[in-house]
């Protein structure tokens, strides 16, 4: 997974250039050209979002915005790639008009449901039909 981290712009709701737009729209469909793309979007600010916080059993809703937008995420990329060299090649061709040249990109791998070892024969057999049945296997 790609992620792009907010910054003051992005929490503040300020819409793409043009340049930005076109930019990042040749971006993505390289991606897809390159049969990599699998999904991905920007996201509202988050004094559009809301937080549920669990502690002590209990839960309480949190309305946004939320403090420290470097913490917070404007969009993400999930694509499938061959290794993590392979990522690290495709987010080096991000955009510069994105954050004025001055964006941060995180690269997450998506964990799969065969590395946890506490999953049982079962939670792994329910997990691929759940995965099968939103198209996400």
């Amino acid at each position: 997974m790609i992620i792009r981290r907010a910054d003051e712009e992005t929490e503040a709701g300020t819409l793409p250039s043009e340049e930005l737009f076109a930019a990042m729209t040749k971006y993505n469909e390289e991606l897809v050209k390159a049969g990599v793309m699998l999904d991905g979007a920007g996201l509202q600010p988050s004094a559009k979002g809301m937080k549920v916080r669990f502690s002590g059993g209990k839960r309480s809703v949190i309305d946004g915005p939320f403090a420290e937008a470097k913490e917070l995420i404007a969009g993400y990329s999930v694509i499938e790639a061959g290794s993590l060299a392979e990522v690290v090649e495709l987010v080096k061709k991000w955009p510069v008009e994105d954050g004025h040249g001055n964006a941060t990109i995180e690269i997450r791998r998506v964990a799969d449901i065969d590395e946890y070892d506490t999953a049982t024969p079962e939670i792994v057999e329910r997990e691929r039909r759940m995965r099968a049945e939103t198209g996400n296997a």
